[in-house]
């Protein structure tokens, strides 16, 4: 239970989903914790569900795609903690569009967050890192960056190119003593999901569909996802770096469902 102990963690869209299950995990695996949304009212309510041990929690509220709130925040969680040697880039949106109607807005606002957000991030705290010559970032990407799902375009083209950054990241700053590697979800019952099943005039006919493509039959929990962050970021792997896990149990790999 003390697997993060000495850890100082920056996490990117904490608020809800796969963000707030992974601050909950580092929480518990004895790491001090700063988390950051977009959203201050849902943000509030998080911390006050985590309900943390003092100096082991903070909080502010900051968009990725606002380099000087984003450095601010990283100030912030350096002056409660004493630094940041783990970023964690969770943030991001669904972006889906027919590629041809698609508003260039909407590629812009695509690119902004679930690429350039994460980049923003990594430049707000590898300078450290690498001053010091220690420190881990981990991307949640997804599956979408090296499958691609039909009529989801942008989405697929941001993840496809954090992963590419997620490599070069590791490799430029591995003599460093700095690890850069990702995480892949598949399916994960997050709200967002639930909110997509809704969409349908038969919720739960479109929920057993989804889990009827996976090999055994569900999909993920958050929790099942943060514990995969945990472990990338711990020191348990400490020759794990520029890499991807998938946890999407085995989806990307089967062919088509039996």
């Amino acid at each position: 239970m003390a697997r993060l102990a000495g850890k100082q963690i920056f996490i990117t869209g904490a608020a809800q989903g796969i963000g707030l299950a992974i601050a909950r995990a580092c929480l518990r695996e004895g790491a001090q914790v700063f988390l950051t949304d977009r959203d201050g009212r849902t943000l509030e309510q998080a911390v006050t569900e985590l309900e943390a041990d003092a100096g082991q929690l903070g909080h502010a509220v900051a968009d990725i795609t606002d380099q000087d709130a984003i450095n601010a925040s990283v100030e912030k969680a350096r002056a409660l903690f004493g630094g940041v040697n783990a970023l964690i880039n969770n943030a991001g949106i669904n972006v889906f569009h027919d590629p041809l109607s698609m508003p260039d807005s909407e590629w812009e606002k695509c690119m902004d967050v679930d690429l350039k957000g994460a980049w923003n991030c990594c430049k707000a705290v590898l300078p450290a890192m690498i001053a010091e010559g220690a420190g881990c970032i981990l991307n949640i990407a997804s599956t979408h960056a090296f499958t691609i799902i039909p009529h989801t375009f942008p989405y697929p083209v941001a993840k496809h190119a954090l992963l590419g950054m997620t490599r070069a990241l590791g490799i430029e700053y591995a003599p460093h003593g700095v690890r850069v590697n990702a995480l892949a979800p598949g399916y994960v019952e997050t709200q967002k999901n639930i909110d997509y099943w809704n969409s349908f005039p038969d919720p739960q006919a479109a929920r057993a569909q989804t889990l009827a493509l996976h090999p055994g039959g569900r999909i993920a929990t958050p929790e099942e996802i943060a514990m995969a962050a945990v472990f990338l970021i711990s020191d348990e792997c400490p020759f794990i770096n520029a890499a991807c896990l998938t946890a999407d149990g085995g989806l990307s790999v089967l062919h088509h469902p039996a």
